[in-house]
């Protein structure tokens, strides 16, 4: 069992249910899914980096990820529709709790110049956004093999129905939220 997974139901969901004083454990907000999305604009003139973006993405989240195209023609960007144009992994139960370990405790660590995650970067249902500027932090790439540098998105969806609520959770999941 992942480690983050034991420690939600053993102590973080206990502690919200008296916290939030929820009547039901069925209340208690939990993680529903992480979305990790890399946007990748310079896929339209070399594929070759759609390649190496989508073999970093497997690397980092053991799982092979969904090319994503583009729905319509942008004459703007030189873009036509159906190009790929990203690549996004969809994680959920034990491999989204895995992530999420990972992130927490080994990733945001190593960031340049952290000072913890933004608490404004709720949706208003209780999602959580948040950007990285490169995938090197993540321990499984391979700092000599990277060509270019890549940001990613990753999206934490949660059961809570209030930002107050999934704030709560993922600060008791360890996630470092800065003042």
């Amino acid at each position: 069992m992942a480690r983050l997974l034991e420690l939600y139901k053993n102590e973080v969901k206990p502690k919200l249910k008296e916290e939030l004083e929820y009547k039901n454990v069925m209340e208690v907000p939990q993680l529903e899914k992480v979305v990790i999305n890399m946007g990748i604009g310079d896929a339209k003139d070399n594929s070759k980096i759609l390649d190496t973006a989508i073999e970093n993405l497997t690397q980092i989240a053991g799982q092979k990820p969904v090319i994503t195209r583009s729905k319509k023609a942008i004459a703007g960007f030189k873009i036509k529709e159906g190009m790929p144009i990203g690549c996004k992994v969809t994680l959920r139960g034990e491999r989204m709790y895995h992530f999420l370990d990972k992130l927490i405790n080994v990733a945001l660590p190593r960031v340049r110049d952290f000072k913890g995650v933004s608490p404004k970067s709720f949706d208003g249902r209780g999602n959580y956004t948040m950007g990285l500027k490169e995938q090197m932090v993540f321990p499984e790439i391979e700092y000599d093999d990277v060509e270019r540098v890549q940001g990613m998105d990753i999206i934490i969806t949660t059961t809570a129905e209030t930002d107050e609520e999934a704030k709560e959770l993922l600060r008791n999941l360890g996630m470092p939220f800065s003042n």
